[in-house]
């Protein structure tokens, strides 16, 4: 297996920053400490960049190699622990003030002794280990990598690729049917619609190899049948799975028989429909570009909170509760139930003891599963259940999907350079869409360079194709990633098999993690983009559901691929994950990324023997029912905390969040959470603060003072609550903040002139606006727009609720040329006469609104 570059690269571009800065406090260190930091500085530089000749070299690293580059790894991470442990220690002032006087700094040097002795003798220590590593490399006779051409080559075009990626990001995505499985289709349909109906439900198995297409076979069933039956729901549960939570999936799926969510006061009622796409650009002017509109009426809102009310109330049950609910909800209701990767016939019998015994109404389970075993129990009764074998796919089919692959992945549908190589991929789907990405993503390479790599992999083609020889596939697709793009893919791991991932969440944490930086004059935000673009088209994740403007909104990653890359990074201990569907062993050496997946009853002891104290980002998923081991983390190292969903969180956790003083991402979104502690404030290197769908109905006052902050986001969009911002002006501009998400502005907004302030903000987003005409508030948060759209100011959102704000737009003196996203929402009785020169915009709604089609007739 090969080394981890792209990951340990990353950890050395985060320690040189930061020993950089260390080394520019002039009097933060003991006399002689400096001297160790360079020494130390310099020879990471020096690993750092025979890191980068790694990801160059031919892929034939012995294990001595393997050895020392794990030295050097394991060190930076101890290195750059140490740093940030003592950061908060120390004041970050350096004192190089000229009005500090003698005597101040004589106060200092003794305040701040003992933590720079603290930090003085680890540092002398990790220079010993520097030096050590170094003269063991020449000592067991390392040897330079050596290099190849192909891969400088490649490596050398990266950065054309992300600027043509970056091009191409705002391209509409397709949605096709599946390729290759026409007759499966065809066959399964006939039995769903024309099978005999009767009082006991039917199951429908899918069994074949891994990776050979049955949760896409199961997943267009789902979606063509189930419209046909009174509720359906699907969930994956795998070798290890977490009863408790399979359930709750189901459940929230599927509400109860007697649940009607009734629209807000004043929101019912529509008369004037949606207007066509088509319609809408036959009437604006061809100025505006690509634009792709959600137009409708008076909208209902369908969201009252009555499904947060639910989810709640089933984070309480327990098991025999759940079970009960389940049966109540099912009993005589015809139902759709996918069950995706069952591994052993006990989970089967598990499963089917939850469901409605007596059922009235016709109601179809589908399993899929790779064991024949397990899918003759699942369906054991004859001329009721039915049992279908997914095959590999014919040349014919498996030349048409890999071509498919190509085309989806690249602008060029030239296919003289990829010759057959599907032929090598014995008929599986999962090996033919990842070559195909690989092909696609290397252009310049040619027939001849394709045959020999299938001729490396395959000596002796056998088909079908054995899991060691898509093993083989997914290794050569990995090494063949740039440095970066391996970090990553890595990172992917994180996240539990068979789990929709928000893009924005990733792409985030991928920035706070200093995975992404700017490059050459792009955002980090740009470049994540572009990154999340490559894993697209190398087929490494897969587009689940897209934004109305055609961007991707969430993802999912093929269970065989996620479960090669939990175990590459567990073997480089990149990530470690607990609980969840995979049966990780515990490891061996210190715990640096954490991710606990759906830890119930039986898992309390899931962390037990791990050591914590090193861990710098915490993952948690799932409805966690029990306390989270934040005694044995060292908060001084903490920078991400993911908490989403976590149930457990108390005001105590709060109190022990803001004493992570260099955390930079903070998420605890969906949590219980109903205020935030003022000493947020100390949070001074938090980049990302997330509390959406909590009950934080106010900013603290301390808010102002996250210097650092770039993404604010709170609120709830479909339920319309909103944040309060605090009424005092912030004494010094965030002017790195570029997302404020979900906030209330109405006349006792004091803090609105602070908006002014926000010079770099890309997204703004009010979710709740009630503000009277002609008031002190309506004029200033009209100037504040205005001002920020002409600093560049990229989405706006505003929900008016009957303040006639949204109308006043047509007044601003220069049209919001920077503006790519547009969504308002109130009594609009027309469209602001400067959306025709708007060359840039990309999304457009506009609801709740008073609007005719002629209203759009712009000139």
């Amino acid at each position: 297996m090969e080394f981890v570059v792209g990951a340990s690269e990353a950890t050395m571009r985060s320690l040189l920053c930061k020993l950089g800065n260390l080394l520019a406090q002039e009097y933060s260190l003991i006399r002689g400490v400096r001297g160790d930091i360079q020494y130390i500085n310099d020879e990471l530089a020096t690993m750092q960049a025979f890191l980068g000749d790694l990801g160059s070299a031919l892929d034939d690293h012995d294990r001595r190699l393997k050895s020392w580059m794990k030295q050097i790894r394991d060190m930076a991470y101890d290195m750059e622990d140490c740093v940030d442990d003592f950061a908060h220690r120390l004041p970050q002032d350096s004192l190089t003030d000229a009005r500090c006087s003698f005597i101040m700094t004589a106060v200092y040097e003794v305040w701040t002794f003992w933590p720079r002795r603290d930090i003085a003798s680890k540092i002398s220590k990790l220079k010993i280990r520097a030096q050590h590593i170094a003269e063991r490399r020449s000592r067991y006779g390392v040897d330079n990598p050596v290099r190849s051409g192909s891969r400088a080559e490649k490596n050398h075009a990266v950065t054309y690729v992300i600027a043509e990626h970056l091009m191409a990001s705002r391209q509409l995505i397709r949605t096709e049917n599946p390729v290759g499985v026409v007759v499966d289709m065809e066959k399964l349909g006939v039995w769903l619609t024309k099978r005999d109906k009767g009082s006991h439900r039917a199951v429908l198995s899918l069994i074949g190899f891994g990776g050979v297409g049955k949760t896409t076979i199961a997943m267009a069933l789902y979606q063509d049948f189930g419209n046909g039956f009174d509720c359906r729901a699907s969930v994956t549960v795998s070798q290890n799975f977490d009863e408790d939570e399979v359930l709750r999936g189901v459940l929230g799926q599927i509400k109860p028989v007697d649940s009607q969510t009734k629209p807000k006061e004043g929101q019912e009622g529509s008369n004037t429909g949606k207007l066509e796409k088509k319609n809408l650009v036959a009437d604006i002017k061809s100025s505006v570009k690509r634009i792709v509109p959600l137009l409708s009426g008076h909208r209902t809102q369908s969201n009252d909170g009555s499904s947060h009310w639910m989810q709640t109330k089933l984070e309480t049950m327990n098991h025999d509760q759940l079970v009960e609910e389940l049966k109540k909800r099912l009993i005589g209701r015809s139902y759709l139930l996918l069950i995706d990767d069952i591994w052993s016939v006990e989970t089967w019998g598990t499963i089917r003891n939850w469901l409605p015994h007596n059922n009235t109404k016709d109601s179809t389970v589908i399993v899929t599963t790779r064991f024949q075993a397990v899918g003759a129990a699942c369906s054991e009764r004859d001329g009721t259940d039915y049992l279908h074998t997914v095959n590999v796919l014919s040349d014919a089919d498996s030349k048409s999907l890999f071509l498919h692959g190509v085309s989806e992945s690249t602008s060029s549908k030239s296919s003289n350079n990829h010759e057959g190589i599907w032929k090598y991929c014995g008929g599986l789907p999962l090996a033919i869409v990842t070559m195909a990405g690989l092909v696609a993503c290397n252009p310049q390479n040619k027939s001849d360079h394709w045959s020999k790599v299938c001729k490396s992999l395959f000596p002796e083609q056998v088909a079908p194709l054995t899991l060691e020889g898509v093993t083989r596939i997914l290794d050569y697709c990995y090494n063949d990633l740039p440095a970066d793009l391996k970090t990553c893919s890595l990172y992917l791991s994180i996240f539990p098999k068979g789990s929709k991932i928000s893009k924005k969440r990733l792409t985030r944490r991928w920035i706070s993690e200093c995975f992404v930086s700017e490059k050459q004059g792009l955002s980090a935000e740009e470049v994540a983009e572009t990154y999340f673009n490559q894993l697209v088209s190398r087929k490494i994740i897969r587009p689940v559901d897209h934004s109305s403007n055609g961007k991707v909104k969430s993802f999912k990653v093929h269970d065989m691929i996620l479960e090669y890359i939990v175990s590459k990074s567990s073997e480089e201990n990149f990530i470690t994950v607990v609980g969840g569907h995979w049966l990780m062993p515990t490891p061996s050496n210190k715990v640096r990324r954490l991710s606990m997946q759906s830890i119930g009853s039986k898992h309390e002891n899931s962390t037990k023997g791990m050591n914590l104290s090193q861990v710098r980002s915490l993952t948690v998923f799932g409805s966690q029912n029990r306390r989270l081991p934040f005694h044995s983390f060292n908060n001084g190292i903490i920078q991400m905390l993911d908490l989403e969903g976590w149930k457990g969180l108390t005001d105590k956790h709060l109190n022990d969040i803001c004493k992570m003083l260099v955390l930079k991402y903070l998420s605890l979104r969906r949590t219980e959470v109903s205020e935030i502690p003022s000493r947020i404030e100390k949070l001074q290197y938090l980049e990302t603060l997330d509390i959406r769908e909590t009950n934080v109905e106010v900013l603290p006052k301390a808010f102002g003072q996250l210097k650092r902050l770039r993404s604010m986001l709170g609120g709830n969009k479909n339920t319309r609550k909103a944040l309060k911002l605090p009424h005092e002006k912030n004494k010094e501009p965030m002017k790195v903040l570029r997302i404020l998400s979900g906030i209330e502005i109405d006349d006792d907004s004091s803090a609105v002139a602070s908006l002014h302030q926000l010079t770099g903000l890309r997204k703004l987003a009010i979710y709740k606006l009630n503000t009277r005409e002609g008031s002190q508030i309506f004029k200033e948060l009209s100037s504040a727009i205005e001002y920020l759209c002409s600093c560049g100011l990229q989405t706006l959102t505003i929900n008016d609720e009957g303040s006639g704000f949204i109308n006043s737009l047509d007044t601003m003196s220069a049209p919001p040329r920077y503006i790519i996203g547009l969504e308002l929402s109130g009594k609009m009785e027309k469209a602001p006469k400067w959306i025709k020169d708007l060359n840039n915009l990309y999304k457009l709604t506009l609801s709740v609104t008073v609007l005719r089609t002629d209203t759009f007739k712009l000139v």
